[in-house]
């Protein structure tokens, strides 16, 4: 039934919990992963650098990103599951709309995302990818939240 399975991935302890549930459906299913990053060049552009750093400000979050994605690619294949990865650039465009159009490109059947889970203020103030995700992805969508127990102070 989830052959194709999307996976929004990110260095935090969410996403680290989403991957190892995506890894057990997709094993079960018999499908395969594809993993995703999202490089938000826009922290570097808007930040208090000088403009001749914007080009390896950019560069180390590509790198930190594709290395990111290839210890992840590496767990996936250690869990027996086929995986293919995706790095994604983009200025100004919300990490889940990224998510949602790349689960429309490659046909996804489920899109597992890790999440904080959170409530109330801090919720609105940083605003969540795994509910716009939900809200409008194509597909079904499988949060999985962190225990509370595990979020940073």
């Amino acid at each position: 039934m989830y052959k194709k399975i999307l996976v929004p991935i990110d260095a935090g302890a969410p996403s680290q919990r989403g991957l190892r549930e995506a890894i057990s459906v997709a094993r079960d299913q018999g499908g395969e992963i594809l993993l995703l990053h999202v490089v938000d060049e826009w922290p570097v552009a808007a930040g208090d650098i000088a403009a001749v750093n914007l080009d390896a400000g950019a560069k180390a979050l590509r790198d930190a990103g594709s290395e990111l994605l290839e210890q992840a690619a590496q767990q996936v294949r250690d869990g027996g599951v086929a995986v293919q990865t995706a790095l994604i650039e983009q200025i100004g465009v919300r990490v889940g709309e990224c998510v949602v159009q790349r689960a429309r490109q490659w046909s996804a059947d489920l899109i597992v995302c890790g999440t904080h889970g959170r409530r109330g203020i801090s919720r609105l103030l940083l605003g969540s990818n795994a509910e716009y995700i939900m809200h409008h992805s194509p597909v079904p969508v499988l949060l999985v939240r962190v225990p509370e127990s595990h979020h940073a102070a």
